[in-house]
């Protein structure tokens, strides 16, 4: 049966070729064409009939080989026609794809043709059985060459990637410590230079005018509890005392329960991820949160929390969607970019979908193992409703 698969394939490659070779013209033509701007039409048809056909090939591969080949594209930017011809020419796998457009179809004629004539045999029916395994394999091979990156070449992406994420994060570090410093100087430091002041009055006055020495003590009182304030604001900014104390879930629910609108939380973890991770995805959900309030004009928002369990530790995933009017692009801000960046310092993603008239999806993702807690035995979905004002 696993030979009769193989020969399946190799039946299904040797008509793909025949298309491949169409497909190739129609790259030459196109690619001459675009001068004149009729070609840009061609060019972007083959495109995507290049892709579909390589991604049936890497579907096959993979079964033929036994290990998983994965969709190697970058994902698509938000914006218009050029903003995402940009960022497919400057894919690598694009022109990966179209070097393997021109070998292909002889490759795939040929280990096809073996393959069946072998097959309509009565003698070579024997060498059939013998030579199809191997023979398919090494297709696949050659596929895998073209269209899936060597584990060298991912380990140099993934070097490249953290070289990036560290440096934005780097910055980004950067930028928050100039925040707290404004903060600091603009609030707490302010009224504390101000109780300085009233205290010292109050003091030169305690002789003479003792009333007004008790007016300014009562002003240094109140501008003592609004330092308080402010320094507490800018503790809420490095890390929310609510994350620390009740955990990511608890967390996001009590910031939902500020929103305006009706926000339906469900948190499924089974314990606590480590406290930079945990504090990422926290602002970002936050982000999230305030955007749907400014822009989203949503009656309703949803947010879910959960963690895939792997060999590596897992995926914590956070999902924050809303009934609004959609066509958000997370490059338009400086909010999301944040939010990026914060998770890229982790390996992590963020992913936006909001086609105009929602809804909008906003999934955030971080390679993580969860830490038990003494409250998690128990790995049942927690769901929060909340309901902002009527």
């Amino acid at each position: 049966m696993d030979r009769l698969r193989l020969t399946g394939y190799a039946v299904a490659q040797f008509f793909l070729a025949i298309v491949l070779i169409v497909l190739l013209v129609l790259w030459i033509v196109g690619g001459v064409l675009v001068v004149i701007w009729v070609g840009l039409g061609i060019v972007t048809g083959c495109l995507f009939a290049t892709r579909w056909i390589a991604n049936l090939h890497r579907v096959m591969a993979a079964r033929t080989l036994g290990e998983p080949i994965p969709d190697p594209y970058r994902p698509l930017p938000q914006g218009g026609f050029f903003a995402k011809a940009r960022a497919v020419l400057a894919d690598p796998m694009t022109w990966r794809d179209l070097a393997w457009v021109f070998v292909a179809p002889a490759v795939g004629i040929v280990v096809s043709l073996v393959v069946v004539i072998l097959l309509l045999g009565v003698v070579t029916g024997f060498i059939w059985w013998f030579v199809t395994p191997p023979l398919m394999r090494a297709r696949a091979m050659f596929d895998r060459f073209f269209l899936a990156y060597s584990r060298t070449e991912k380990l140099e992406q993934r070097v490249h990637h953290l070289t990036e994420s560290r440096a934005d994060l780097v910055d980004h570090s950067a930028a928050e410590l100039r925040r707290l410093e404004r903060d600091l100087h603009d609030g707490a430091q302010a009224r504390l230079v101000a109780l300085s002041m009233s205290l010292g009055m109050a003091d030169a006055a305690f002789e003479a005018d003792p009333e007004q020495a008790r007016r300014l003590v009562q002003d240094a009182r109140a501008t003592t509890t609004a330092a308080i304030g402010d320094l507490r604001s800018v503790v809420r900014g490095i890390h929310p005392p609510v994350l620390a104390d009740r955990g990511l879930g608890g967390a996001v629910e009590a910031i939902a329960l500020d929103m305006a609108i009706p926000v339906h939380v469900e948190v499924r973890l089974s314990g606590r991820p480590p406290a930079p991770v945990e504090s990422a995805v926290y602002f970002g959900v936050a982000e999230c949160l305030a955007n749907i309030g400014k822009h989203a004009a949503a009656r309703h928002a949803w947010i879910i929390l959960t963690h895939e369990p792997a060999d590596n530790g897992g995926t914590l995933r956070a999902i924050v969607g809303d009934d609004g009017r959609g066509g958000a692009d997370p490059g338009s801000g400086t909010g999301m970019l944040g939010v990026m960046r914060r998770l890229a310092a982790f390996d992590g993603t963020m992913s936006v979908s909001s086609p105009a008239g929602g809804p909008t999806l906003v999934t955030l993702e971080v390679p993580c193992s969860l830490a038990p807690t003494p409250d998690s035995s128990s790995s049942s979905p927690r769901t929060t409703p909340s309901s902002g004002p009527g």
